[in-house]
């Protein structure tokens, strides 16, 4: 896979790209877009050649016998997380935002509150008040440059209204991969405020070398009130196909969330199923492997040059390919080193405050594009911050 080539994704209905210039103000024509996180990858050809099937039979009729697509989604859970998963526990959802608001729906009422250890990815708070329920923002203690967990401090934040913790694991956007004690941790709190435990998991197969992603479903005593969900569409860079998994190992649970998607009347797409099929295959595999490679020095790259800045501070990737920097060592108010980012720099990055408390002082740069673009957008930041140096 050639991941050093440039695709021109501009007009073709592209939101990281085509929405760009409206949201941020910065050109279409010469900025560069890091903030919506997809890649600008094609997925690897075992994905292409299964939709090429698809086009060359030329009917798109409903999908009948999902089989082969649930027997991949066990292969590629237990060969590349350890995680054995019965078919029975799968549900397929458009996408992990649309699986996470048919969690709220499904296991909270309107008025409940919903836990986030913040700063954390945007969509859960989104459809969480949408939904007429509260957000719980438990703030993550930035230690040193690496995000920690302080339970004592949530506990004293409960209240007893609380049902339901959405937990992002590995976490985005501070790209930490939770220990097993961690995890541990995490799954007692939500023991302890009796709280049905969701663990969004779609990064999961892009962490770097020295670090291990453990599922939650791997954790000791919290199967009776776990959520688990997991995709192709972050490891394979086709989140426009809309599927994600959600997985209930408890009976009890998945029978409340199996009658709310009878009710929602939702079920997969065609397209979403074929591409996701083949990509848990052992080529699919060998992609993520080239690909996590890749990502990884451009991790390095990008990492190296921020932190040269005085008062940047990138934090330490161990998944993901998103980047979260710190500009709060500058002094500078936020709307100074956004307008250097946006206006100086041309590069489009996510806001920080947009991931809720802990996020005022970052801006999120997403990595995953070819290596030349990563190394311009050093260049343009390193300029745009020149008078630190």
């Amino acid at each position: 896979m050639d991941f050093d080539e440039i695709i021109d994704r501009r007009g073709t209905h592209c939101a990281k790209w085509d929405k760009m210039e409206p949201i941020y103000g910065v050109p279409a024509d010469t900025g560069i877009a890091m903030w919506v996180a997809d890649m600008d990858f094609r997925p690897p050809a075992v994905v292409q050649n299964a939709l090429q099937g698809m086009l060359d039979h030329g009917v798109y009729g409903y999908f009948g016998d999902d089989s082969k697509y649930l027997a991949a989604i066990q292969w590629w859970m237990e060969n590349r997380h350890g995680w054995k998963v019965d078919q029975d526990w799968i549900f397929t959802t458009h996408g992990l935002v649309n699986g996470t608001s048919m969690c709220v729906d499904a296991f909270t009422k309107p008025g409940d509150g919903v836990v986030l250890f913040t700063p954390v990815y945007h969509a859960f708070a989104r459809v969480i008040s949408a939904a007429g329920r509260k957000v719980v923002e438990c703030e993550l203690v930035n230690n040193k440059g690496r995000y920690t967990l302080d339970f004592d401090a949530y506990d004293a934040q409960m209240t007893g209204n609380e049902t339901m913790l959405v937990f992002c694991s590995p976490h985005n956007p501070g790209g930490r991969v939770w220990t097993k004690d961690e995890l541990a941790q995490v799954a007692a709190f939500a023991k302890r405020h009796d709280l049905v435990l969701v663990s969004d998991e779609i990064h999961h197969d892009l962490v770097f070398p020295g670090t291990k992603h453990t599922p939650m479903a791997l954790i000791d005593d919290v199967q009776d009130r776990l959520v688990m969900m997991t995709a192709t569409t972050k490891t394979f860079n086709i989140a426009g196909s809309h599927s994600g998994n959600v997985i209930i190992p408890d009976p009890a649970l998945r029978a409340t969330f199996a009658a709310r998607m009878n009710a929602m009347g939702v079920s997969p797409n065609s397209f979403g199923l074929v591409m996701a099929t083949a990509a848990y295959s052992p080529e699919g595999a060998a992609w993520v492997d080239e690909l996590v490679a890749y990502l990884d020095d451009n991790r390095r790259i990008f990492d190296a040059t921020v932190n040269s800045i005085p008062g940047l501070q990138s934090m330490p990737l161990e998944s993901t390919y998103l980047a979260w920097v710190d500009f709060e060592g500058t002094g500078m108010d936020p709307s100074e080193f956004t307008k250097r980012v946006e206006q100086n720099a041309e590069i489009a990055a996510n806001h920080g405050p947009t991931f809720g408390k802990g996020g005022e002082t970052f801006m999120r740069f997403n990595i995953a594009t070819p290596r030349a673009r990563v190394e311009e957008a050093c260049t343009r930041l390193r300029e745009a911050f020149s008078d630190l140096q």
